[in-house]
C-alpha cells in the first residue's frame, strides 16, 4: 500500500492537544505556570533547531536555510546528500508548521533510499518533539501511482483489475508486438531481411528472419518504447521525427509501429507498465480543479538523486511544486533538487539523462539559486585525489564533444571541525593500490590475501569486491567456494569472515524465467523462437557450447531430427541436439509436476538454486490443482515471470534496508551499478580492462547484415538528439557515433562511482591475461587495461605495485 499522509492517531492528538485529565502532574497548574512551560518548550525546540542547522556543512546549509522557491544542489560522492535533505526537511516542517493538510513531499529513486530518508526525518522530528505528520517520502512511481489511484476516471487506468508488467526483450508482450508488426509490414520486413547485401540463399534468409524476430526487433521495441514513452513522445511524433531523418530502413517508422502495437496490447490485456503510472498521474493533473487541489496539499517538493529522473517525472514534480494560485508561472516553484550528474549511471537501463539535472542547475545558477556540496568525509584524501584526477582526465579526453562526461566539480575533504565521526579516515596501506597480476586467477589470490591480512588487523571492517558484470562476480564466488580448484592459497571460509554474494540472489531470480523458456520449448519444440530461447538458457548455464543459435533455430526439424540426407552436424551442434532431445523425451516420460525438478537438475543448479526451483514447483502445483497440465503450468509460470499485482508493489518497508550489503566483518560481492549509494572501508575493483570499461558498442556478427550499427542504439541517439533540441538531427552514421560516446561517458562515470565507494583503501587491478568473454573465464588472452588505470599508474607511480602473485612469493 502507498500512504499519502500519516494520519493523526489518538495518541498523536493527545500529544498535540492534551486534555486536562490526561496531562498528569507535568501539566498540573499548581506546579508550573503554562506560560513558563510553553517558554521552556520553545527554547528547547529552538536549541534543537539550532543544533540541526549547525550540523550542516557548506552546501547542506543552503538546504537548511531554504524558505521557498527553486534551489539546485550539486553534490559530490560522499557529501551527505540524503543527510542534508533529511535535516532540511525537518527544519522546513518545523518552521512552517506543516501538517497532513499541507505537506512536504520528498521523492527519491529507490524504495531503499526513501526508507533511509524517512527514518532520518523522523529522528530529527522526534528530537524536536514534533509529530511526524507533515511530510511524505516516496519513490516517483509510488507518488504517481497514488495520484492515479485516487482519480481512476481521469487517469484512464483500471487499477482494480490491471496487472503490472516489466517487459524484457523476450517478454510475451514484446514478442506479440513484433509478430503483429511483421504481419502488417511485409515490405519493410523484407527490406530488413535483405539488409546491406543479400544473395537470396534460402538458409541465410531463414537465419536473418530468426535474428530479426528474436533479437533486433524486440530490442528495438523495448528500448525505443521506454525512451519515447518516458519522454512524453507518441507514436505519431516518432513517425514525424522519422520524416526529418530518412533512412532506407525507416527505423523511426518501424519503432512507431511497434509502439502502437504495444499500447494497443496493454489496453486490451489490461496491463500497465511503470511509464503508464507517470502518464496516468499527469492526465489527472491536467484537470484544473484537481490540479489545484493537489497543489494546495503540497507545501514543496524535495527531490533526491535528481540526476536519475526522466522528463515526464520532472514534469510531474514541477506541477506539484507550483504555487496553486499561479499555475502559469514555472518560476513559482517550491522545489529543491539534489543530485550529482557525475553519478548518472542508469541511462544504460533507463531513459534517465544527466543533461536534465545539469540544465536545472544552470537555470538556478543564473538566478543565484545553486548550491554546491563539494566537501565529503567518506574517503581518505588519496582516494579523493585519485577520483578528482579521473574526472579531469576523462573530460580532457572528450573535450571536443559538446557535452562532457562529467560536470567540473572537485571533491574536497571536510573541515577539521566537521561533526561526522572519523571523516576522511586515515588510509590503510597506501590508500590507493594498483596491481597488474598475471591472470585473473592471480587476481583473486591477491584479493583474498589482502582481505585476510586486513581482517587480522581490523576484523570489524567492511569489505566489498565490485565487478562490472555479474559473471565476474560469479567467478569470484566460485573461487571462494572452491579455493583448491582455483589455486587460492587463502581460504576465507576458514575464518570468521562473512561472504555475501549479491549476485546469487539475482541469479536465483532468473529461475522462473529459465523454467518458462525450457518448458515452452518442450511444449512446442518446433517453434524457432522457443528453440532459440532454450538454447540460450542452456548456453548461459554452460550446458552447451555458445554459438550462433539462429542457424539452428531457423529450421528446428532439421536440427532436432536430421534425416539420412541431411549434412553431418558438427560436434558442438550434435551436443546441443542431444541435450534438447533429452529434454523433449522427459516431457513424455515424467509427470508434469516433476518437470521443473528435472530441468533444474539438467541445468546443474547449485543447492540453493535447487531449493528455489522446488519452491517454484510447489507454488505452481498449488495454482494448478485439479488441472495439472503442461498448458496450465505454462500459464501460471508466465504470470509469475512477467507480471506483478498492484497490491504487491511500492510497500513502505519491504526490502528497503541496504545495511545487508555493508555489515562489519563481511565481504560483499556486488556489481558497480548496485553499489551506488553504499560505501565500505575497503573496496576492491578487479578486472579493469578496456574491453569492459569503457568498452565499446559492438555489433554481433549475426546482425552485421543490417550494417555496422545496431538499430536500437541509433534510434535512441536520434530520439535524445530531438529531445535535447539539436539543430540538426543525426543520420544513422552520426547517431551511431553519438551512441558510442554516450556509452563511453557512462562507463567512466560508473568507474568514478565505484572508486568513490571506498573509505580507507581502494584496490584496483587489471590482469595481463583475462577472458574475452566471461562465459568461459578459463579461455584467457592478453587484454589491455582500462585507460584510466594506465593514467593512474602514471599519475601515482608510488601506488602502482608492478608485480604478479607468483613474483610476490
Amino acid at each position: 500500500m502507498i500512504y499519502w499522509a500519516r494520519f493523526v492517531t489518538k495518541d498523536t492528538e493527545d500529544q498535540l492537544n492534551p486534555s486536562p485529565d490526561s496531562r498528569g502532574d507535568l501539566w498540573d497548574s499548581s506546579h508550573t505556570p503554562d506560560s513558563e512551560i510553553a517558554e521552556t518548550s520553545r527554547r528547547e525546540r529552538q536549541k534543537a533547531l539550532d543544533s540541526i542547522e549547525s550540523s550542516l556543512r557548506p552546501g547542506q546549509d543552503a538546504m537548511g536555510k531554504w524558505k521557498g522557491g527553486r534551489l539546485a544542489v550539486s553534490a559530490v560522492p560522499g557529501a551527505g546528500k540524503s543527510t542534508g535533505m533529511a535535516a532540511a526537511a525537518a527544519l522546513a516542517i518545523a518552521r512552517h508548521q506543516l501538517n497532513p493538510q499541507r505537506q512536504l513531499i520528498v521523492v527519491t529513486f529507490t524504495r531503499a533510499a526513501a526508507s533511509n530518508i524517512r527514518a532520518k526525518i523522523r529522528q530529527h522530528l522526534n528530537n524536536l518533539s514534533i509529530s511526524p505528520v507533515g511530510f511524505v517520502v516516496n519513490t516517483l512511481h509510488g507518488l504517481a501511482l497514488y495520484i492515479a489511484t485516487n482519480h481512476p476516471a481521469l487517469s484512464g487506468l483500471d487499477l482494480e483489475n490491471a496487472t503490472l508488467v516489466v517487459p524484457t526483450s523476450s517478454h510475451r508482450l514484446i514478442r506479440a508486438c513484433v509478430e503483429q508488426w511483421i504481419t502488417h509490414n511485409p515490405r519493410l520486413y523484407e527490406t530488413l531481411i535483405e539488409g546491406c547485401q543479400f544473395d537470396s540463399e534460402e538458409t541465410e534468409r531463414w537465419r536473418r528472419r530468426s535474428v530479426l524476430r528474436t533479437e533486433v526487433l524486440p530490442e528495438l521495441a523495448l528500448k525505443v518504447i521506454h525512451e519515447a514513452k518516458s519522454s512524453g513522445l507518441t507514436p505519431d511524433q516518432l513517425r514525424r521525427l522519422g520524416e526529418k531523418i530518412p533512412d532506407d530502413y525507416q527505423i523511426m517508422n518501424i519503432a512507431a509501429g511497434l509502439y502502437d502495437n504495444y499500447q494497443e496490447l496493454l489496453q486490451k490485456q489490461q496491463l500497465i507498465d511503470y511509464d503508464e503510472m507517470i502518464l496516468g498521474a499527469l492526465r489527472v493533473l491536467e484537470n484544473p480543479q484537481i490540479r489545484q487541489s493537489w497543489q494546495q496539499r503540497v507545501f514543496a517538493v524535495f527531490e533526491d538523486e535528481a540526476q536519475d529522473s526522466t522528463p515526464l517525472q520532472n514534469q510531474l514534480i514541477e506541477i506539484l511544486a507550483q504555487d496553486s494560485g499561479n499555475n502559469s508561472d514555472l518560476a513559482n516553484l517550491n522545489l529543491v533538487r539534489v543530485g550529482d550528474s557525475n553519478q548518472a549511471i542508469n541511462s544504460t537501463f533507463t531513459p534517465a539523462d544527466p543533461v536534465y539535472f545539469r540544465q536545472f542547475c544552470e537555470n538556478c545558477e543564473a538566478l543565484g539559486r545553486l548550491a554546491t556540496m563539494d566537501r565529503a568525509g567518506r574517503s581518505n584524501q588519496i582516494i579523493i585525489k585519485a577520483a578528482n584526477f579521473v574526472l579531469k582526465w576523462v573530460n580532457d579526453k572528450f573535450s571536443e564533444f559538446p557535452e562532457l562526461p562529467f560536470r567540473a566539480q572537485d571533491i574536497r575533504p571536510v573541515d577539521p571541525d566537521d561533526p561526522q565521526k572519523n571523516a576522511n579516515p586515515e588510509p590503510h596501506g597506501q590508500g590507493v593500490e594498483i596491481y597488474q597480476p598475471e591472470s585473473i586467477y592471480d587476481t583473486v589470490n591477491l584479493i583474498f590475501k589482502r582481505i585476510f591480512s586486513i581482517f587480522q588487523q581490523h576484523p570489524e571492517g567492511s569489505f566489498a569486491i565490485l565487478v562490472r558484470e555479474n559473471r565476474q562476480g560469479e567467478f569470484i564466488a566460485k573461487a571462494l567456494r572452491q579455493p583448491q580448484e582455483y589455486e587460492v592459497e587463502v581460504n576465507l571460509s576458514d575464518y570468521p569472515i562473512t561472504i555475501f554474494d549479491a549476485y546469487e540472489s539475482a541469479r536465483q531470480s532468473h529461475i522462473p524465467r529459465e523454467m518458462l523458456q525450457l518448458l515452452q520449448f518442450i511444449h512446442r519444440p518446433h517453434s524457432p523462437n522457443y528453440l532459440k530461447a532454450a538454447l540460450k538458457v542452456l548456453s548461459d548455464r554452460h550446458r552447451i557450447p555458445n554459438q550462433d543459435f539462429n542457424i539452428l533455430a531457423a529450421q528446428p526439424e532439421q536440427f532436432l531430427y536430421p534425416g539420412p540426407l541431411s549434412p553431418p552436424q558438427s560436434e558442438n551442434v550434435s551436443r546441443c541436439r542431444q541435450l534438447c532431445c533429452s529434454l523433449i523425451k522427459a516431457r513424455f516420460e515424467l509427470p508434469v509436476y516433476e518437470l521443473i525438478s528435472f530441468l533444474a537438475l539438467a541445468l546443474q543448479y547449485e543447492k540453493s538454486e535447487l531449493a528455489s526451483a522446488d519452491k517454484l514447483a510447489t507454488r505452481i502445483s498449488q495454482h494448478t490443482a485439479g488441472n495439472q497440465t503442461l498448458s496450465a503450468m505454462l500459464t501460471t509460470l508466465d504470470e509469475i515471470v512477467s507480471s506483478e499485482k498492484f497490491d504487491t508493489i511500492e510497500t513502505d518497508e519491504e526490502n528497503s534496508d541496504d545495511s545487508i550489503f555493508t555489515r562489519p566483518g563481511q565481504v560483499t560481492i556486488i556489481t558497480m551499478h548496485k553499489a551506488k549509494g553504499l560505501d565500505w572501508d575497503y573496496v576492491f575493483l578487479p578486472f579493469l580492462h578496456e574491453k569492459n570499461i569503457p568498452g565499446n558498442l559492438r555489433v554481433n556478427p549475426q546482425k552485421r547484415f543490417l550494417g555496422d550499427f545496431t538499430l536500437p542504439e541509433v534510434a535512441r541517439a536520434q530520439i535524445r538528439a530531438y529531445l535535447h533540441n539539436y539543430q540538426q538531427l543525426p543520420d544513422i552514421t552520426t547517431a551511431w557515433e553519438q551512441a558510442k560516446y554516450l556509452k563511453n561517458a557512462e562507463e567512466y562515470r560508473l568507474l568514478y562511482v565505484a572508486m568513490t565507494r571506498a573509505k580507507r583503501l581502494l584496490w584496483m587491478s587489471a590482469a595481463q591475461l583475462a577472458p574475452y568473454s566471461w562465459r568461459k573465464p578459463e579461455n584467457q588472452q592478453k587484454q589491455a587495461p582500462c585507460p584510466v588505470v594506465t593514467a593512474l599508474k602514471t599519475e601515482f607511480p608510488h601506488n602502482f605495485i608492478s608485480r604478479s602473485y607468483n613474483e610476490d612469493n
